[in-house]
């Protein structure tokens, strides 16, 4: 039995030409403007529904489900899958591809509100199909390039946060994702994701491997949030609060960015004193931390009393 369904899974996922053709048929071409590739290499998606992982009880978000290739093959072994597209050609023909899986929940909306918020439609949504599955919360997508950085952040720290993460992303953003403290793409992605779980490139793939090919090498990805991890950070808000002060001035000493603290920091003092109460120099540059490092700032600066003791 289970063979039979991997197999439906696997062939239902439409080739190169077939995808053309829907969209031949529909009148539309991919929107570049709205960072649509299609991964049409087969394999590559049977390897990112593999290393998901994925459980009958399980919801699985997918965010630019197109022409609903991979949606299909997530549809067989997810509980619901909840699929989000933006664009309104692509969402009649994945409707229309998908008329006969009732566990998919088709949104047509943009993923995000705004930088830092989730669509409510999409979070009152996977809140709604929680009722009903009680596993887990996944990302499973072949991502848009222009949401992948912001959609991450969102999900490991916002209102709704996914339990794992697994996509394919542009390669500056998966390097981001996996940087380690003291290289160039280390920043506030890398700390974050760092202190609140485990971050994995799968593999690199090529600008062949996706239609129409993008200019850019791309990557795919996983991330699997670790609660005992993010149980050590006090107050997650001001956590990525201090990451960000201090990562928005990645070329000064950690002394020096803390004259643009603003909100619940501005009224910090004492900086020496807390820097060496958590053995930081207060001479190193923001990117030399590492991500337990910016955990035990941000613990100590939420004990911070306004008579400046902590």
């Amino acid at each position: 039995m289970c063979f039979c369904l991997l197999s439906l899974a696997f062939t239902a996922m439409q080739t190169k030409q077939q995808i053309k053709q829907l969209l031949l048929s529909a009148g539309i071409r991919p929107n570049r403007q709205l960072g649509q590739h299609f991964l049409i290499d087969l394999n590559l998606m049977r390897l990112l529904v593999d290393f998901a992982d994925i459980r009958t009880d399980d919801i699985v978000l997918e965010v630019g489900c197109g022409t609903g290739s991979l949606t299909q093959a997530l549809a067989e072994r997810a509980g619901t899958v909840v699929a989000v597209e933006l664009d309104h050609g692509l969402i009649q023909i994945a409707q229309a591809q998908l008329a006969n899986n009732r566990n998919v929940d088709i949104i047509g909306a943009d993923i995000l509100k705004n930088k830092n918020v989730i669509n409510p439609l999409v979070v009152n949504t996977l809140n709604r199909v929680r009722q009903r599955n009680t596993g887990r919360i996944l990302l499973v997508a072949n991502l848009p390039y222009n949401v992948a950085s912001p959609l991450i952040l969102n999900l490991a720290t916002g209102s709704i946060v996914v339990d794992s993460m697994f996509v394919t992303i542009q390669k500056e953003v998966a390097d981001r994702m996996t940087a380690l403290p003291g290289s160039a793409d280390y920043g506030t992605l890398s700390i974050i994701l760092g202190a609140l779980g485990q971050v994995r490139r799968i593999k690199l793939l090529k600008p062949t491997v996706f239609w129409p090919s993008p200019q850019v090498d791309s990557a795919m990805v996983s991330f699997v949030y670790k609660k005992q991890m993010a149980d050590h950070i006090v107050d997650t808000k001001l956590f990525i609060q201090i990451v960000r002060l201090f990562m928005g001035h990645r070329r000064k000493t950690l002394r020096a960015c803390t004259r643009f603290a603003k909100g619940r920091l501005a009224v910090i003092e004492n900086w020496t004193e807390l820097f060496e109460r958590v053995s930081v120099d207060a001479e190193h540059r923001p990117e030399e931390l590492s991500p337990e490092d910016y955990i035990a700032i941000a613990n100590l600066c939420s004990r911070y009393k306004s008579s400046g003791e902590v």
